[in-house]
C-alpha cells in the first residue's frame, strides 16, 4: 500500500493542465534532498513545488486521518455503518467553520488564534456533535447503535438546517466559496496550512493507532474487555477526542468529504482481517491513497478546470454503502 500510494503520488505530480514528465518530477524531488541530476525548467519547479505537492501532501494527510478515524469509530461501536458523517462529527465542524468564515471577521478575538484558528473551531464543533451523539445514543452505560445513528441524523439535520441559516448573512463572494467548499476540495492547500493539518491531525492518528488492543479487546463487547483490564470509558473518549481532532481539522481545510471513512475500513478488513493491529495502519494508507487518486480523477476529469473531490468519492462510495447495506440485511435475515 506504501508502494501503491508512492506511486499514485508521482503520477499526480506529474499529470495535470500543465505536464510535467515523471523523470523530472523525480529530478526535483531529488533536487530538494541535494541529489539533483535532471534539469528541469523554474515553471516545472514552480508548480510541482507550489501547487501541486502541498495538495497531495493535504489529501495525504486528510485521507489516512479519515479512513483510521473510521476503522477506529467503527471498532469502537462495533458496527460496519458509523464513519465520521453518520454520526454528525463532519456536520459539527462544518457548521463551526462556516460561522468562524462568515462571522470571524467581527469577532475581533478570533484573530488571537492565527492560522489554526479554523481548524479549532472546526474540532469544537465536531466534539460537541460527537459528545451529544455518544450521549443521546448511550442507556446504562451501554452504547445502543440504532439510537446512535438516529441521533447522528437527527443533527446532521440541524447543523445543516444552522449552515443554511448562517450563509443567509453571508455575501456573494462567501457564498460561492461555501458551495464549492461544501463539496470538498484540496485544490486551496499550501505549506501553511499542510503544517498546520500536519501539527493537528499526526498526534491524534498516532493516539488512535496506539489503542489497537484496546480495539480488539472491545470487539468481543465492552463487558469482556473492562474484565480483560481494559477501561473502557477511557478509551472511548480517547477515540471520540482523537476523531474530532482529525476530522475537524480536515473539515475546515478540505471541506466535507464522505464515504472515506465508511468504505475504506470495509476493503481492509475484507483484505487482511478484523486485527486492528493491521487494519488501523492499512486504514492510514489505503485512506491517503483513495483521497490522492481522487484528487488525481477531479483535477484531469474536466481539464483544465477540476471538480470537487467530494463528488468522486461519493460516486465512489454511495454504492458501495447500498451494497454493505444489503449484505447486512442479508447476514441479519
Amino acid at each position: 500500500m506504501g508502494i501503491a500510494l508512492a506511486s499514485v503520488s508521482v503520477l499526480s505530480l506529474s499529470i495535470g493542465a500543465f505536464h510535467i514528465p515523471i523523470s523530472h518530477v523525480l529530478g526535483i524531488l531529488a533536487d530538494t534532498l541535494g541529489l539533483g541530476f535532471i534539469d528541469y525548467s523554474q515553471q516545472e519547479y514552480n508548480v510541482l513545488l507550489q501547487i501541486r505537492l502541498p495538495r497531495i501532501m493535504m489529501a495525504v494527510l486528510v485521507g489516512g486521518g479519515l479512513g483510521v478515524t473510521g476503522a477506529a469509530l467503527q471498532g469502537l461501536f462495533r458496527n460496519p455503518l458509523v464513519e465520521p458523517g453518520l454520526i454528525g462529527i463532519s456536520s459539527g465542524g462544518a457548521l463551526f467553520a462556516v460561522v468562524f468564515i462568515v462571522f470571524g471577521s467581527s469577532l475581533p478575538f478570533l484573530g488571537y488564534f492565527g492560522g489554526i484558528g479554523l481548524p479549532l473551531f472546526a474540532f469544537l464543533g465536531g466534539l460537541i456533535n460527537t459528545l451529544l451523539v455518544y450521549k443521546m445514543g448511550s442507556t446504562t452505560g451501554k452504547t445502543d447503535i440504532s439510537l446512535l445513528i438516529l441521533a447522528g441524523v437527527a443533527l446532521n439535520a440541524l447543523s445543516g438546517a444552522l449552515i443554511g441559516l448562517v450563509i443567509f448573512y453571508a455575501d456573494d463572494a462567501a457564498l460561492r466559496n461555501f458551495t464549492f467548499w461544501s463539496l470538498g476540495d484540496v485544490g486551496g492547500a499550501n505549506w501553511s496550512k499542510v503544517g498546520i493539518s500536519f501539527l493537528l491531525i499526526s498526534g491524534p492518528v498516532m493516539l488512535v493507532l496506539s489503542q489497537f488492543k484496546n480495539l480488539n479487546a472491545l470487539s468481543i463487547g465492552e463487558n469482556e474487555a473492562f474484565h480483560m483490564g481494559v477501561d473502557v470509558q477511557k478509551v472511548k473518549y480517547i477515540l471520540l477526542f482523537s476523531s474530532a481532532m482529525i476530522v475537524g481539522t480536515a473539515v475546515a481545510f478540505t471541506g466535507t468529504i464522505g464515504f472515506v471513512g465508511l468504505i475504506v475500513p470495509h476493503l481492509i478488513r475484507m483484505m487482511f482481517g478484523a486485527d486492528h493491529r493491521l487494519v488501523l495502519p492499512g486504514s492510514l494508507l489505503l485512506g491517503a491513497f483513495l483521497l490522492t487518486f481522487a484528487d488525481l480523477l477531479a483535477r484531469t476529469i474536466v481539464m483544465p478546470s477540476e471538480m470537487p473531490i467530494g463528488i468522486i468519492t461519493a460516486i465512489i462510495g454511495a454504492p458501495f454503502f447500498i451494497w454493505l447495506i444489503i449484505n447486512v440485511k442479508k447476514i441479519r435475515s
